[in-house]
């Protein structure tokens, strides 16, 4: 059985376009949100404009285990901890 036959059961191009559309919005809101990704995508000489094919995506820097330890807890994070912070309800 199927779980959610209309996404399971796509064709290849509209998956591909699915998953760049998907990746282009999660590059975008942490390169406009997060200091350190923006900081990562620089020093490679790369923006989120630049993502226009999934095949792009070997240009733009790997998150690894030690940037993960070294921006433990909150350094990642590209929403406010506190649902109530205005900046949340903006989209920021």
């Amino acid at each position: 059985m199927i779980w959610d036959e209309e996404f399971e059961t796509l064709p290849r191009e509209a998956l591909e376009a699915l998953q760049l559309k998907r990746l282009t919005a999660t590059v975008e809101r942490v390169y406009a949100t997060v200091p350190f990704y923006r900081k990562q995508f620089e020093a490679c000489g790369v923006k989120p404009g630049d993502l226009k094919s999934l095949k792009d995506l070997a240009r733009f820097p790997f998150t690894t285990k030690i940037d993960l330890r070294d921006n433990y807890p909150f350094g990642l994070f590209s929403a406010p901890l506190d649902p109530a912070d205005p900046r949340r309800a903006a989209g920021c």
